[in-house]
């Protein structure tokens, strides 16, 4: 069974990659019928089709991550992070709380992302 180091491990490799990886890299973190809920109430997506679908819409942007904070309990972890997503002269940076559940692998089975375009400021 995974410990807390585990998941933390997983959901550090995620920030990474959400920056510096591809879609292909970010989804091979989830398990095969994961889901994600990004932001609340939007529309859930369900398995790793339509969880690389929606890491390809933002692949070739150059992006930044920063962790604020992470809390690990049980096979769930929650982190508020930054997303900083540059597009030309400008850019948007986004600061969700993420909630993830794990498998016993320690892949991904959920993730929700708490946020709203109130949450989002241009740079």
């Amino acid at each position: 069974m995974p410990s807390a180091d585990d998941y933390a491990k997983t959901v550090n490799r995620y920030l990474e990659l959400v920056a510096n990886g591809s879609a292909d890299d970010v989804t091979a973190l989830y398990a095969e019928d994961a889901t994600i809920e990004d932001p609340i109430g939007s529309e859930l997506r369900r398995g790793r089709g339509a969880i690389h679908e929606f890491y390809a819409a933002f692949e070739s942007a150059k992006r930044q991550t920063e962790m604020v904070s992470l809390r690990v309990g049980g096979n769930e972890a929650a982190f508020l992070w930054n997303l900083t997503i540059k597009a030309g002269d400008g850019g948007t940076v986004i600061e969700p709380i993420s909630v993830m559940t794990f498998d016993a692998d320690a892949k991904i089975t959920s993730m929700r992302a708490f946020w709203s375009p109130a949450d989002a400021r241009s740079v």
